[in-house]
């Protein structure tokens, strides 16, 4: 059986990331600012990444009783799971992963599982006044990709139906 290709889109406010794996290995990523402005521009966006990449898998954020989005971020999640639940891809909602302290040691350790993205580290923590570092949306989307490739088969056996 051929490894899957993986699309994983993380929103946060002002911003949207996506990384793209395939056969387990980080082909793509990037960030994005502009596209945030309107929910069209979002599914425009993401719609164009479908067609351009391919993925078998498109991950997002699960909005249930542990999410941390506001209603923005929510919405927009929402409405890049309907598209790609339009599209002739598998629609994986996932519970964000919580296992390390912080955002930002789970940033140091997918580095170190993805090398190609450690230069998007943070030169330091953020202070509790700082605003967060426009990298760290882009380790919430590896991580969304990275808990369905190395999570329980279950996940995407539920997904299927």
């Amino acid at each position: 059986m051929a490894a899957l290709s993986v699309l994983a889109v993380a929103v946060a406010t002002g911003k949207v990331s996506y990384v793209y794996l395939s056969g387990g290995r980080l082909q793509d990523w990037g960030i994005g600012l502009k596209v945030t402005k309107s929910s069209n521009d979002l599914v425009g966006f993401v719609q164009e990444l479908i067609n351009e990449l391919k993925p078998d898998v498109v991950v997002t954020e699960k909005c249930g009783k542990g999410c941390r989005k506001g209603d923005w971020a929510r919405a927009h999640i929402r409405s890049i799971a309907a598209l790609a639940s339009h599209n002739p891809v598998l629609d994986v909602s996932v519970q964000r992963p919580r296992g390390f302290p912080s955002k930002y040691d789970e940033a140091h350790a997918l580095a170190k599982a993805y090398p190609g993205i450690e230069g998007y580290l943070p030169k330091h923590r953020r202070r509790i006044f700082d605003f967060e570092p426009r990298s760290m949306v882009l380790f919430e989307a590896l991580a969304l990709a990275d808990a369905v490739i190395k999570g329980p088969p279950m996940r995407l056996a539920t997904a299927m139906g």
